[in-house]
């Protein structure tokens, strides 16, 4: 029998999209938790899906953090005709989203010309081919 107080993976979720775009617009822990008048522990556990965010306080969070309750749940940039907990948004956010690919993503945001980011989206993708490695070997 599981503890009904536990959060479950739409917890984990919407704690996973406050730690997304707070790292995204370069929020700490500890000024998300200024603004709300919580410690960084009690944000940590709410982006951890740790503890559950009320109604009121996710609505606190998603007025510091510049977005839409629907974007917190994943709602506002979903496809549409698909729910806010599709399984490849989390699968991604869980598995990409580490502290350097959103560092990258917001260097990335900052390239004016769309000519430019399809280059560097084409330089990515060639250094992670399984081959790539092998041009590091090499002596010139």
């Amino acid at each position: 029998m599981s503890d009904k107080k536990a959060p479950n993976d739409i917890d984990r979720h919407v704690g996973s999209r406050v730690r997304m775009r707070r790292m995204l617009i370069g929020m700490s822990q500890e000024k998300l938790g200024e603004a709300l008048g919580l410690t960084f522990q009690q944000v940590q556990k709410y982006e951890k899906g740790t503890n559950r965010i009320s109604a009121s306080r996710l609505q606190q969070i998603a007025a510091a953090l510049g977005v839409t309750i629907d974007y917190l749940y994943g709602g506002s940039d979903a496809p549409e005709g698909r729910g806010g907990f599709d399984e490849t948004a989390v699968a991604y956010e869980g598995e990409v989203l580490t502290a350097d690919a959103l560092k990258l993503l917001r260097v990335f945001q900052r390239i004016p010309d769309p000519r430019m980011r399809r280059k560097v989206i084409e330089i990515a993708t060639l250094l992670a081919a399984p081959d790539a490695g092998k041009a590091e070997n090499r002596s010139e």
